[in-house]
């Protein structure tokens, strides 16, 4: 994993419903842990773009519910800054299905916008993604 160039904000918490965008067979995800978060203690997790988290499945194929699945963060709705100093903020809080050792896609398409950090980090990512934003 490398490091992302913009200033990304920590909006999503805890308990935070996210839509899954690849063809993994999940729907929608609830934010159950975020991934290398070292905190204070009582303090809620928080994450951003680029993140990886612990969800758990709400609405998908029969399955993939109640399942719990690593993920990756590739939109989210509160702004946050790119080094150029323009901000950028999207419609919805969205991730994608990962593997949890080499956090390589599930699925084979993503079949709306990601951001650009998130491919710096994550090339495989990129690769199966529509449009970079």
């Amino acid at each position: 994993m490398k490091a992302i160039s913009a200033s990304v904000s920590k909006p999503i918490q805890l308990k935070t419903r996210l839509l899954c965008v690849d063809n993994s067979g999940a729907k929608e995800l609830e934010l159950v842990s975020v991934k290398t978060y070292k905190g204070r203690l009582r303090r809620l997790q928080k994450a951003g773009i680029g993140d990886v988290i612990i969800c758990s499945v709400k609405k998908g194929k029969e399955k993939m519910r109640h399942e719990i699945v690593y993920a990756v963060i590739v939109r989210q709705r509160y702004p946050y800054i790119r080094p150029d100093g323009t901000r950028v903020k999207f419609q919805d809080n969205a991730a994608v299905l990962v593997n949890p050792k080499n956090f390589e896609p599930q699925g084979t398409e993503i079949r709306s916008v990601i951001a650009k950090e998130v491919v710096e980090r994550f090339s495989p990512i990129g690769k199966i993604a529509s449009i970079v934003l």
